[in-house]
């Protein structure tokens, strides 16, 4: 099980880097995404499953869209 909880912790560390380092806002709300999957899979590995089902709704799902719904209302307001 270490074994797991060590590949996660890569991915996880992975994934914080491909956010950090996205400079479009659309793929970095992707990005984010995905890295908030990645919690949650970390999360279950750690025994933790109701961190890990709200880290998913919030994480993977709410925060990326609402990142996408900001990104099209300033963009569509400034034209």
């Amino acid at each position: 099980m270490s074994a797991l909880i060590a590949i996660a912790l890569t991915l996880v560390l992975a994934g914080a880097v491909a956010v950090v380092f996205t400079d479009d806002p659309k793929r970095q709300a992707v990005t984010l995404s995905v890295y908030g999957l990645l919690m949650g899979v970390l999360f279950v590995l750690l025994s933790a499953p109701d961190v890990a089902m709200s880290q998913i709704v919030i994480g993977t799902a709410i925060v990326p869209l609402m990142v996408m719904l900001t990104i099209r209302k300033i963009r569509g307001s400034g034209q």
